[in-house]
C-alpha cells in the first residue's frame, strides 16, 4: 500500500516530557527518565521505577475548570492531540470533518479500578457516576472530540500491543475513502498501583534500565503516556514528517514479517523475555536497526512512540541513536550520527507473546 497519507503533526507526552522538542533532546542526550514509585506487595513494600507523565501543560490549552472531570488518563490524550494540532499549525483550523481515532491497550486503568472500589465499598446504587464514564475505553476519545469540537466519526480501539497498527489501518481507510478530511490519530495508556503490583507478582524488576537487546533477561519497566499525529491525504511529493506507507497487522502463523532490503528497522523490544526473543532472527540481518524503549517504558502503546521518532527521525534526514548496549546493532555509533536516511523506508516491528505482530512503514517520499 502506497497510501500518500501525510504526517503533518506530532503531538507526544511521556516520561521524556512533553511535545516534540522534547523527544527530540531526549533522543540527542539521553538519561534515565523513570521516577521511583512505592507498590505494596504481599512482600510489603517495594520501591519501583516507572516512567510517568505530566499533564500540567494541559492548562495551556484548556482551563483548570474545564478539567475537573477528566482524569489522567484522557489528560494525556487531550494534551497530546493539542500538541500534535499546535505542532502542525492547526489549532484554530476547522474541524467538521476530522475524524478522531484512539488506541489503547490498558485504558483508563486508574479510573476503572477507583470505580470497582466505589462499587465494593457502597453498592451498585451509589457506585460513583463519574467514575464510571470516565472508566471506558473510548472516554478519551469523546473528550478529545467534546473539547476540541471534531464532529467527524470518532473510534476507539484496543488490541493490546496491536492497537496501534490496527487503529492506524482504520485511520488510512477513512482517510482513502474520503470519510473524512484528517485524522487526529492517537495511543494512549496510563500506569496505575494494580498494574505495578502485577508485573512486580509476574515478572520482578531487574534494575534501573530497559535493555531491548538482552533478550534472556527480563528488564521491562512500566510506562504511560500519549502519541498522537494529525493526518491527511496529500497531493505533495514530500512532507517534513513524510508519509505512511504501509501498515500490517498479522500473525507469524502465517509467515514472518519481512523487512524489505535497503530499510531501517525500529523494533518495538521492550524488555520483556518473552517478546524480546522473537526479535532475535533480524539481528543477523543486513539491516540497521534500533529500539527506542528506553526512552518511553514498556505499553502496549509503545508503537505509538517508534512512530514519533521515525518521523521526526524523517524529519532531520538521520537516525537517532541511544546509549550502551540498546542501539543500533551492525554499525558503531559514529556510523549512525553521520548516516543519512535518504529515502529509505523505516518500519517500525512490534511483535507480541502469542506471535501477532504489527508492522508500520513511514517513507520521506510519496
Amino acid at each position: 500500500m502506497n497510501s500518500g497519507i501525510a504526517i503533518n503533526g506530532v503531538g507526544v507526552v511521556g516520561g521524556f516530557g512533553y511535545g516534540i522538542s522534547a523527544l527530540g533532546l531526549a533522543l540527542k542526550r539521553p538519561e534515565r527518565f523513570t521516577e521511583n514509585v512505592t507498590i505494596q506487595t504481599s512482600d510489603g513494600p517495594h520501591t519501583v521505577p516507572v516512567y510517568l507523565a505530566d499533564t500540567s501543560q494541559l492548562t495551556n490549552y484548556l482551563p483548570k475548570r474545564a478539567l475537573r472531570r477528566i482524569d489522567h488518563y484522557s489528560r494525556m490524550a487531550l494534551l497530546g492531540a493539542f500538541l500534535a494540532l499546535e505542532d502542525a499549525g492547526e489549532l484554530e483550523s476547522d474541524r467538521k470533518r476530522m475524524g478522531v481515532i484512539i488506541a489503547t491497550g490498558y485504558g483508563a486503568l486508574h479510573t476503572s479500578f477507583d470505580f470497582m472500589d466505589s462499587v465494593i465499598d457502597f453498592g451498585d446504587p451509589l457506585a460513583s457516576p463519574t467514575l464510571f464514564s470516565n472508566s471506558v475505553h473510548n472516554a478519551a476519545a469523546a473528550h478529545v472530540s467534546i473539547f476540541l469540537k471534531a464532529t467527524g466519526p470518532s473510534l476507539t480501539v484496543s488490541q493490546f500491543e496491536m492497537s496501534i497498527p490496527s487503529a492506524l489501518i482504520s485511520a488510512v481507510s477513512w482517510l482513502e475513502q474520503g470519510r473524512v478530511d484528517s485524522v487526529l490519530f492517537g495511543g494512549v495508556d496510563e500506569y496505575c498501583d494494580v498494574l505495578g503490583y502485577c508485573l512486580h507478582q509476574f515478572f520482578g524488576y531487574n534494575g534501573n534500565d530497559i535493555k531491548p537487546f538482552d533478550f534472556e533477561r527480563q528488564s521491562a519497566i512500566a510506562g504511560e503516556g500519549a502519541a498522537f499525529f494529525l493526518l491527511s491525504r496529500s497531493k505533495k511529493t514530500d512532507s517534513s514528517y513524510g508519509f505512511i506507507e504501509n501498515v500490517k497487522v498479522s500473525s507469524m502463523v502465517n509467515g514472518e514479517p519481512v523487512i524489505p532490503e535497503g530499510s531501517i528497522l525500529f523494533i518495538g523490544a521492550d524488555g520483556h523475555v518473552q517478546c524480546g526473543r522473537r526479535y532475535e532472527r533480524f539481528l543477523s540481518e543486513d539491516l540497521p536497526l534500533t529500539a527506542y524503549s528506553p526512552l518511553y517504558g514498556s505499553m502496549p502503546v509503545g508503537p505509538g512512540f517508534d512512530m514519533a521518532v521515525a518521523a521526526l527521525s524523517i524529519r532531520s534526514g538521520r537516525l537517532f541513536v541511544i546509549p550502551d548496549n540498546m542501539g543500533i546493532k551492525n554499525q558503531s555509533k559514529s556510523e549512525l550520527i553521520t548516516q543519512k536516511i535518504d529515502s529509505r523506508p523505516i518500519y517500525c516491528l512490534k511483535i507480541g507473546p502469542g506471535g501477532g505482530y504489527g508492522m508500520i512503514a513511514l517513507t520521506s517520499i510519496k
